[in-house]
């Protein structure tokens, strides 16, 4: 039994379906874990999120921003963009089931042999892993509740850039929501900031660091995560992995197997818009 970790596919289906024969993936006994953002931009968004709850137990995933605008146009809360390439989802006779499935997916996964912690963006450095757990479940269960339209209303916007433990409402909803699946940069007080985008090489301000190295982070356990594209997986961080190399930016999708470490990567097959969103 092989566990295979994704980078975000982002729709890029056949992609994702080469990389599966390249290591003759069998889901009867392997596993497949996706880092989110299974949607948008790509071709096959449809196919991908098909693919993956037809996976069952052998597949697992984690919500991604990209995964919950999908959920917030779906829900008339925004409009459907053409860019997205999300029509084909919303005209599928299964398109309910299929979103259904998709809100009751997890923002953080713990392996329960490996003990890796999987996420979509990453996890706040001044979180111990178990608090991350906590909070995480906070927006799972309202995210799966009755009022979970109201949280998708609400998730959009840059603030609160601090935490507290007093923040209540919509703006403790936000921030956990943010961590999870929009950090990138954070202050050395642990706010967060949203508008650099660039690799930690192209950033020229010093005052923000990477939120995997602000030292206060719990390192007890294995930390893997996507949506950072402008770092091509590459990191210096012992432990921590990222995997999102920009596939539908015309890059490549990257695959990590956990057993041994070994990444397998291949190319875009369809250049998409060149730039990061």
């Amino acid at each position: 039994m092989a566990t295979y970790i994704v980078g975000d596919v982002h729709g890029c289906f056949d992609e994702l379906q080469q990389l599966l024969k390249l290591v003759n993936f069998n889901k009867q006994q392997d596993e497949l874990w996706l880092t989110g953002d299974l949607v948008t931009r790509g071709p096959k968004s449809l196919e991908t999120i098909r693919f993956m709850k037809a996976l069952g137990n052998a597949g697992k995933i984690v919500l991604g921003n990209h995964d919950l605008h999908l959920l917030a146009i779906y829900h008339g809360i925004h409009p459907n963009n053409s860019e997205d390439r999300l029509t084909p989802i919303f005209e599928a006779p299964d398109c309910d089931e299929l979103l259904t499935w998709l809100r009751h997916q997890p923002l953080l996964l713990r392996h329960p042999k490996f003990d890796f912690i999987m996420v979509h963006a990453g996890i706040y450095p001044q979180w111990s892993i178990t608090q991350a757990e906590a909070r995480a479940k906070e927006i799972e269960l309202k995210l799966q509740g009755p009022s979970y339209k109201q949280l998708l209303k609400d998730m959009y916007g840059s603030l609160p850039h601090s935490w507290s433990d007093n923040l209540k409402g919509i703006n403790r909803m936000r921030f956990i929501l943010n961590v999870f699946t929009q950090m990138r940069y954070c202050f050395a007080n642990g706010d967060l900031e949203f508008k650099n985008k660039l690799s930690p090489e192209k950033n020229s301000n010093l005052a923000i660091k990477p939120w995997f190295e602000i030292n206060s982070l719990d390192k007890s356990n294995p930390i893997i995560f996507g949506h950072w594209a402008a770092l091509m997986g590459k990191i210096n961080k012992e432990n921590i992995y990222a995997l999102d190399t920009g596939c539908v930016w015309g890059n490549c999708l990257t695959m990590l197997r956990w057993q041994d470490k070994k990444r397998f990567s291949l190319a875009c097959l369809e250049y998409g818009p060149q730039h990061e969103s």
